[in-house]
């Protein structure tokens, strides 16, 4: 039998009853995808705060480094265009 530190990471994203987005909730190992949803249900929504669990592989997510964070987002500064801050806000628009 193989144990637990054999089984690939999975990351667990959670999106709550109040919440928009998910958000990383914590990792756990499981041998495939069905048994990391279950577990993540079990140990992340004990409270039925969830409404919806997304499990990925550690392995499959890419990530930039905190220590390249200035150069590796410093082309989106020379770009004000991106920013909403030349523009005039109509009245009656909201939520804009």
């Amino acid at each position: 039998m193989s144990s637990s530190t054999d089984w690939p990471l999975w990351e667990v994203f959670v999106r709550s009853r109040r919440g928009l987005s998910h958000t990383h909730a914590g990792s756990l190992h499981a041998p495939d995808a069905e048994m990391a949803l279950r577990n993540a249900r079990d140990l992340y929504t004990r409270r039925n705060e969830g409404v919806s669990i997304w499990v990925v592989p550690s392995s499959a997510i890419t990530a930039s480094s905190p220590d390249e964070k200035d150069p590796f987002f410093a082309s989106a500064a020379d770009k004000p265009y991106r920013h909403p801050t030349f523009y005039e806000i109509p009245e009656g628009v909201k939520h804009l």
